[in-house]
């Protein structure tokens, strides 16, 4: 069963339905030991980077999380879920990550540039991942944020360009990242959940 992180915020619901309509179950928890025993980890993420390490740490969910990955378990952050994984934001101030991955999260500061990156946008791919089997090159996806990764190791896995190219997708192993929302995102979306679900055993 593919467990989805409970923190108290974010859009869990609608993640949890697209994984339901691609036919893998998912629960939505904060049990340590259903985290463990998950076949597939997600963690999803809408609001403030430092706000939600408040709400990992409160819910003593830091330590489950980094174990699960360690483990060799499929885990997928999504938006904010995939900018945790990095060592520190500058949101509001540094902010330190679970430091998974090396990199930095930054806003989007090229001047005359809309800030939130809001609506769709394509990604290209930088290299095969089976995230994306059966989704072609440049396909778009939905994308709300303000923040974007700026990984300090060879993981991205795709890129889109707003302003400038930034880093869209990660892969390093067994962990995988998404900036844009793939439960927003229609067939392609959908494809990417579908894809993670056979990774996570459920397809």
């Amino acid at each position: 069963m593919i467990a989805i992180v409970d923190y108290g915020m974010g859009n869990l619901r609608s993640v949890q339905k697209a994984f339901e309509k691609v036919g893998a179950p998912a629960i939505i928890t904060r049990d340590a030991g259903f985290i463990a025993s998950s076949s597939g980890l997600v963690l999803p993420g809408v609001g403030a980077f430092g706000l939600c390490m408040e709400r990992l740490t409160g819910y003593s969910l830091v330590s489950p999380i980094k174990s699960y990955i360690k483990s060799g378990g499929p885990f997928l952050g999504i938006c904010l879920g995939m900018q945790l994984l990095f060592e520190e934001s500058d949101e509001f101030g540094p902010q330190t990550g679970l430091g998974v991955l090396k990199g930095r999260v930054t806003r989007f500061s090229k001047p005359g540039l809309k800030v939130p990156h809001m609506g769709w946008n394509n990604v290209k791919k930088t290299k095969d991942s089976a995230l994306f089997d059966g989704i072609g090159d440049d396909s778009f996806f939905y994308f709300v944020h303000s923040y974007y990764v700026e990984p300090a190791e060879e993981v991205a896995s795709g890129v889109t360009d707003y302003g400038a190219p930034f880093v869209s997708s990660v892969e390093k192993g067994n962990v995988y990242g998404t900036q844009f929302h793939p439960e927003k995102s229609q067939k392609s979306g959908l494809r990417m959940l579908e894809n993670f679900a056979r990774l996570a055993g459920n397809g």
